[in-house]
């Protein structure tokens, strides 16, 4: 089973313009995540898909690997168009701005695949459970709710499940993290889907796999991760990587 992982990468991010360049460290964000994802040695192949220039530079001159692409609207977009010539069984879309992610969640995203004998999986993503109030209130994390068998119900920037009564105990959230493993064909497929009310909305591109009647079965990761989103979340990554120097 031949596993890849792609960063997608765009400059002008919404709320953050520039940010892959930004100094985490001694590298830029997008370096920071490239080699965080290239030390798991987990994959077979590593690359970044950009349309930019600069964040090219930025992979080429560590020694990185890019694949170039046109302008996309989502991530899982110009991945598809990017690997479209790839040979490889299973492709990760690891988001650009989660310079922390771990090897036992990647790993374990993997797994699912090795004993998927049946071939059902097409896509697999990651939930980690929030305990904090601030966070469970915070738009910049997409919560999610899963069926009993841990297949994805909904994603959302509000507070989901809402709590009705008061009087009850609190309810399990999850945060969902920014990685996604497709089965290539999976992946093939995601750009063709239609783009629904609900993925306009939220401006969640896993929506579209959901609003097209597709299943994503999501693992629980113990491993936290910040997501990088605004100026502040860089912030708190360069005090965590303080304390792991």
């Amino acid at each position: 089973m031949k596993c890849i992982a792609v960063i997608p990468a765009r400059l002008d991010s919404v709320r953050f313009p520039q940010k892959m360049l930004e100094i985490l460290g001694d590298q830029t964000l997008i370096q920071f995540t490239y080699n965080t994802v290239k030390n798991t040695n987990l994959f077979d192949d590593v690359f970044v898909a950009t349309d930019s220039e600069e964040i090219s530079k930025s992979i080429e001159n560590s020694k990185g690997k890019v694949l170039k692409t046109g302008v996309h609207e989502t991530g899982t977009d110009r991945i598809a168009a990017a690997t479209q010539d790839i040979e490889c069984d299973i492709i990760f879309n690891i988001q650009g701005d989660e310079p922390f992610i771990q090897k036992e969640a990647l790993s374990n995203l993997i797994d699912c695949y090795k004993n998927d004998t049946l071939g059902q999986i097409d896509l697999a993503s990651l939930q980690f459970r929030l305990t904090e109030m601030d966070e469970i209130k915070n738009p910049n994390n997409v919560k999610v709710i899963t069926d009993r068998y841990s297949n994805a119900l909904y994603f959302s920037r509000s507070i989901i499940p809402f709590l009705r009564d008061a009087e009850e105990s609190l309810p399990i959230y999850y945060k969902h993290i920014g990685v996604y493993a497709f089965r290539k064909q999976a992946l093939v497929e995601f750009p063709t889907l239609l783009v629904g009310p609900l993925e306009k909305s939220e401006k969640i591109e896993c929506l579209r796999f959901l609003e097209n009647g597709k299943t994503i079965h999501m693992v629980e990761t113990h491993s936290y991760s910040i997501g990088i989103d605004t100026p502040e979340d860089l912030e708190k990554a360069r005090k965590i990587l303080h304390t792991l120097l």
